[in-house]
């Protein structure tokens, strides 16, 4: 995950390993939850870890989001819902989707290249991470997303500026404009009575943590946390991280898929020119379309 995130806008989820030579980890947001259990004797202490928590919230309001989410989802460590969600961080984020030393299929310096050109459009023009927020705070966190790209583009600007004094040995000047923003009192600039989910369309209420994505805009779009899913396969979008694309929510095997086609066989994305589409639709490399047994090409009938 730290390497998917790396290098986008939402690399502040991320955090640099020591001595990692500039390697990135996920910080998962852990979070523990302690409860007093009261008894007749000394009070003891019930402890719950949830191995993944919404970014940047207070421990009551990441509780209401939990609450909202089906028991056998809650990532909570031990359980069936923490295996789960690292089932469809496997599933829905394959390593192999973002990294190219990660793949086995990549032959030649044009498919190294278009992969690389995928993976660098996708991090800045669609990746994105879900926040949660009350409805009507949405204004809240584009004001804190424009303050977080002023502050990714002064760090630049200063970075690039002390390489030119090194290098060149003169002053340079940079100009830079703050982007335009829209209301800054921490709302959405109107007084709403009433939010929809735009995904099953029903009322939000005002009280229940929602689900923004910063990709579709923070005005009127938000969802129930259980509808803040992949338009394609319809599972839950893992820690909240989406791919928009076409006004829709994507998980990230999906979206990829979108745009390449994926190897039956192998299942990566495949970048070559020339591939194998079988009778119903599936793709495969050449060299994959054949049993997995003895090898014989799939068209061909074999003992297996």
């Amino acid at each position: 995950m730290g390497r998917l995130l790396a290098d986008s806008p939402y690399a502040h989820l991320t955090a640099k390993v020591k001595g990692g030579g500039g390697l990135r980890m996920y910080k998962r947001n852990r979070m523990i939850v302690t409860n007093p259990v009261v008894s007749r004797k000394d009070p003891t202490f019930n402890t719950t870890t949830y191995e993944w928590a919404p970014a940047g919230l207070n421990q009551t309001l990441a509780m209401q989001y939990m609450e909202l989410i089906p028991d056998k989802q809650r990532p909570v460590s031990g359980t069936g819902g923490a295996l789960e969600r690292r089932r469809q961080l496997f599933s829905q984020l394959p390593v192999y989707d973002n990294d190219p030393m990660k793949c086995q299929s990549l032959t030649t310096e044009e498919e190294i290249s278009s992969m690389l050109l995928f993976v660098k459009h996708y991090k800045q023009e669609v990746l994105g991470v879900g926040e949660v927020a009350l409805p009507g705070e949405g204004g809240a966190l584009r004001e804190a997303a424009i303050q977080r790209t002023a502050k990714e583009a002064k760090d630049r600007s200063n970075s690039d500026k002390k390489d030119s004094l090194e290098h060149q040995g003169h002053d340079s000047t940079n100009n830079s404009s703050a982007p335009a923003s829209g209301p800054t009192n921490g709302t959405d600039g109107s007084a709403k009575t009433e939010y929809r989910c735009s995904g099953c369309l029903r009322e939000v209420a005002k009280e229940s943590p929602a689900v923004y994505a910063e990709r579709a805009g923070y005005n009127n779009t938000l969802w129930h946390p259980t509808c803040f899913k992949c338009s394609e396969c319809g599972l839950g979008c893992v820690d909240l991280v989406y791919f928009w694309s076409n006004q829709k929510l994507f998980c990230g095997r999906h979206y990829c898929q979108t745009v390449w086609p994926r190897c039956s066989g192998c299942d990566e994305l495949i970048f070559c020119p020339s591939f194998h589409t079988s009778k119903d639709g599936q793709t495969w490399h050449h060299e994959h379309y054949c049993c997995w047994k003895c090898g014989q090409h799939l068209d061909t009938p074999c003992q297996h």
